[in-house]
């Protein structure tokens, strides 16, 4: 499969919201102590104004239909106890159910890695659901490996 990444654009919106919502409807099912059905993720001023700051990517087939959504930010990172870092972090990445497991996501990552050396950034950087193995398995897979582990203790009314 042919697949393009490019930036976004506002027409794109309702294709955007039908892959997020996807991948929301699966926190949904694994958490519904923290995640809600919501049809309205990114109203349409909130995707212009990514659109506008070019942090929005779309995936799009050889048939022009877009397949893959990618939002990032850019972090600057300094502090006292931190070495200064420039890093992408990864705040949306999401596959239509219908073209996962295609190659999809490793193109999106290549697009990084050349956004990363062109903006001559430190790193990538993603946080992923402790229940969603597949991305997990993928993103270990591509080179990936844990910085960090949230964690969380659940107490009962």
């Amino acid at each position: 499969m042919d697949i393009k990444i490019r930036n976004a654009i506002t027409n794109d919106y309702g294709s955007v919201i039908k892959i997020i919502s996807q991948v929301q409807d699966m926190h949904v099912e694994w958490r519904p102590d923290i995640y809600k059905y919501n049809d309205n993720l990114i109203t349409k001023e909130e995707f212009e104004k990514l659109v506008e700051n070019n942090t929005f990517f779309v995936a799009e087939n050889e048939n022009k239909k877009i397949v893959g959504v990618l939002e990032i930010i850019l972090r600057h990172i300094e502090s006292p106890a931190h070495v200064m870092r420039d890093v992408i972090f990864i705040d949306t990445m999401a596959v239509d159910e219908k073209y996962r497991g295609l190659g999809v996501g490793h193109k999106m990552f290549e697009f990084l890695k050349t956004m990363k050396i062109e903006k001559n950034m430190d790193g990538i950087e993603l946080q992923v659901n402790a229940r969603n193995v597949a991305a997990y398995e993928m993103y270990k897979k591509y080179g990936f490996t844990e910085k960090s582990i949230n964690m969380e203790l659940l107490m009962a009314l």
